[in-house]
């Protein structure tokens, strides 16, 4: 039973961390930051936006994914249905590896997770000091759609799971031959002690400073004032007129701009 549970949750995590949201977002992040890299190189939001990527850098680099699926590989398909019926299990090694691996990557999840929420306040801050707009609109964007696919997808709390199944296995295959590959390291049995924060609190946290961001006066409206009401009603007028002529002439033949000239 406990090994089916194991395989599964491995199934799981693996599928979620290879999902296709963490790679297109970090192959958009590394283009954003190929393209401003020799203009904003002390611009914080940049700046910031640099730890998120070597986050995830790091994350592909300990190759968690590769390590669960060498471990779905040693536990058996089948169930053992017999009380005294003899089973092969994982190794100490292996399973000491994998769960060292675990805990290294939901570490490195929870320091993710923090520097796109710093990333994502420093970005909404400069947006609305106009600076560097175009930038700082696709980082808050980005930012907002990494951290949204980590919490959706619940990649944090599957492999914070996955660990407690780990534990128990490896607890129980220790007992009967111990043959510890780690040493001078002990195995937590509760992971929320070694990461020092609740999983669930924190993403709250998060989630309440990234939307107090958002104040009656947003940077919407601070980059494209409000019409004047009469040139409002002229354009509800005409409006059908406009989009007939702007089709016809390839072009906008209204003279009143949307908002400001951006320097």
């Amino acid at each position: 039973r406990l090994l089916s549970v194991l395989r599964r949750r491995c199934d799981i995590a693996g599928k979620r961390l290879s999902g296709p949201g963490l790679a297109a977002e970090g192959r958009v992040l590394r283009a954003v930051l190929y393209v401003y890299h020799s203009r904003l190189l002390r611009h914080r939001p940049y700046l910031a936006l640099q730890q998120v990527e070597q986050c995830l850098k790091r994350l592909w680099k300990m190759n968690l994914v590769g390590s669960l699926e060498t471990l779905v590989e040693l536990i058996p398909k089948k169930n053992v249905s017999e009380a005294h019926a003899e089973c092969l299990v994982p190794s100490q090694p292996m399973l000491e590896t994998v769960a060292l691996k675990v805990l290294g990557g939901c570490k490195l999840i929870l320091r993710l997770l923090d520097c796109c929420c710093k990333a994502f306040l420093l970005s909404v801050k400069h947006l609305c000091s106009e600076e560097f707009i175009l930038l700082n609109t696709v980082a808050s964007g980005l930012l907002s759609r990494l951290w949204f696919v980590i919490q959706y997808r619940c990649v944090l709390q599957t492999l914070t799971s996955l660990y407690g199944a780990l534990w128990t296995m490896l607890h129980l295959v220790s007992e009967t031959q111990q043959t510890p590959y780690i040493k001078g390291f002990t195995f937590p049995s509760d992971i929320s002690d070694f990461l020092g924060v609740n999983v669930s609190s924190e993403a709250k946290k998060q989630k309440a400073k990234m939307l107090t961001t958002k104040k009656s006066t947003s940077w919407m409206k601070k980059l494209f004032p409000a019409m004047p009401e009469a040139v409002s009603n002229i354009g509800k007028k005409r409006k059908s007129e406009t989009c007939t002529s702007a089709v016809k002439n390839h072009g906008i033949p209204c003279p009143v701009d949307i908002g400001e000239t951006v320097v």
